[in-house]
């Protein structure tokens, strides 16, 4: 007689909506729910009440909108990271790259996402989130690459900086918002080891914020290096 074969339950990744928009956050749930592996679990329509809520529930993805009347998107998710490192947060908004995307970069974000390409790439952006990677588009990417050249402008005259595989893979998963945590136990070195290497990754590459980091990685194909 055959054994039962084990059904393997597929994984829901939990999504929190935040936006000032109460019937765009209906019509968000309502799409996501349909999605066989998505899960709406609360949503919030201030930035405090994101803060507060995304805390509490420790979703997969926080869809986080830019505006709001208390006070930004951008403020509530360095609020969320300060409390919660591991968050994985997207920014859904009407604003496009040019002028939010590097400070929410810099916040913590994991990727960029405009409300008029939701039909198309908020699914695969919220999966890849939830995989620890970033999503940008093609639009986000050509605001790192002009970022880019105007850092090298800056910057005095030599060759680039030479990185160690380590330094490589640190650098790569550091981009995709990976914590000291997290990088240790893939590469198995201890959550200091990875903060020195941290360290040392800003000071070789004359770097003060993550925004940076990532657009390096990414022009110099790091990006999804230490996987």
């Amino acid at each position: 007689m055959m054994e039962p074969q084990k059904i393997e339950q597929q994984k829901i990744i939990t999504v929190f909506l935040a936006d000032d928009h109460h019937i765009l956050r209906q019509s968000l749930g309502v799409f996501l729910d349909q999605q066989r592996d998505l899960g709406v679990v609360g949503q919030a329509g201030t930035a405090e009440q994101a803060v507060r809520e995304a805390l509490h529930l420790r979703p997969d993805v926080i869809l986080m909108d830019i505006d709001f009347l208390d006070f930004s998107g951008i403020e509530a998710t360095i609020q969320i990271r300060k409390e919660w490192p591991e968050a994985r947060i997207l920014a859904l908004t009407m604003h496009s790259e040019e002028n939010y995307l590097l400070p929410f970069l810099d916040a913590g974000g994991c990727g960029y996402l405009h409300k008029s390409a939701a039909d198309t790439d908020l699914i695969r952006a919220i999966r890849m989130a939830a995989q620890g990677q970033v999503f940008l588009r093609p639009e986000g990417l050509a605001v790192l690459t002009v970022q880019q050249k105007l850092n090298k402008k800056q910057k005095h005259c030599g060759g680039e900086p030479v990185l160690t595989e380590r330094e490589t893979q640190v650098l790569g998963m550091v981009a995709r918002g990976y914590t000291s945590k997290e990088i240790g136990e893939k590469l198995y070195i201890a959550p200091s080891t990875v903060d020195t290497y941290r360290e040392r990754l800003i000071k070789k590459l004359e770097f003060t914020t993550r925004a940076q980091l990532v657009d390096y990685a990414i022009l110099h194909d790091i990006f999804y290096k230490g996987d």
